[in-house]
């Protein structure tokens, strides 16, 4: 037997919410080529429609569609899945994939709205709302789904390394600022990837017997053309001395998608070049 025909994904359908992003793109890629069929989700259309036409244009196995939704609000979750059921498409893949991207600089006023002190309970709401509702009220749904007619599936949540570690805030620092000013990494995004694996682990056992799986992914920083200083700081904390290049969550994206991660439920993946080891 060949252990490779595991990873065929052959007719089965699998959504990916904020499916634009940087890796969402790669999570698509990695899926086509095992043969799924990609619902694309994100709440831009201009951006669907030119990531949809990109992937159509690797003519790879599997069929790329593509809806509106936003994660944060149940009610266009749940017409999406009323459209996938007309046109008779079930959901046997669901990838929690969309966040916002927060951003460690942002200055308003001359103050550091990132800073702990200084974080409004609107963004905290807001990027939650998105980064960690959002993948509850998908699994809900799509979960649901998947646990009611016998057929079970597969949910895939993106974390973090920052799931397992806490920020390293001097990556971010500039000499000449005093203290207050100092840029850090929002505490929205260590709540979120955290809160990530608990959701994680109470889907995997929720639905005993059902034939549904859970799973996280957790990368590490990926590069995508951030500053030098930022690069150099960064990778000194990886024992593999590099950020990773975009592709090479794709075939651990492969492998917790398909039958051959068949007996790993409830897990986290980490694949962060060793950071969170030392």
């Amino acid at each position: 037997m060949s252990f490779l025909k595991k990873f065929n994904n052959l007719g089965k359908n699998a959504l990916i919410t904020g499916a634009c992003g940087l890796l969402g793109k790669k999570h698509a890629l990695a899926l086509l080529e095992t043969g799924a069929n990609v619902v694309l989700t994100d709440i831009d259309l201009n951006l669907l429609t030119k990531t949809k036409n990109y992937l159509e244009s690797k003519n790879l196995k599997g069929k790329v569609t593509s809806h509106l939704m936003d994660v944060s609000q149940e009610v266009s979750i749940i017409n999406v899945l009323d459209s996938l059921k007309k046109d008779n498409i079930r959901i046997d893949i669901l990838i929690n994939n969309a966040a916002i991207n927060p951003k460690q600089s942002s200055l308003k006023d001359n103050i550091r709205t990132t800073r702990l002190e200084n974080f409004s309970l609107d963004r905290w709401s807001n990027e939650l709302a998105v980064g960690l509702t959002g993948s509850y009220l998908c699994s809900k749904i799509f979960g649901s789904a998947m646990a009611s007619d016998g057929h079970g599936g597969v949910i895939l949540n993106i974390a973090s390394d920052l799931s397992v570690i806490a920020p390293d805030q001097k990556l971010y620092r500039q000499e000449h600022l005093p203290e207050e000013l100092q840029a850090v990494k929002p505490v929205t995004y260590s709540v979120i990837k955290a809160g990530l694996i608990g959701l994680t682990r109470y889907l995997a056992t929720y639905w005993e017997g059902r034939g549904v799986r859970a799973n996280a992914l957790s990368p590490g920083g990926v590069f995508n053309d951030q500053g030098e200083e930022f690069v150099q700081r960064l990778t000194s904390l990886i024992p593999l001395g590099r950020m990773a290049n975009g592709d090479e969550y794709s075939a651990a994206v492969q492998f917790l998608c398909s039958d051959a991660s068949a007996y790993l439920n409830g897990q986290n993946i980490v694949m962060d070049g060793g950071r969170s080891v030392w």
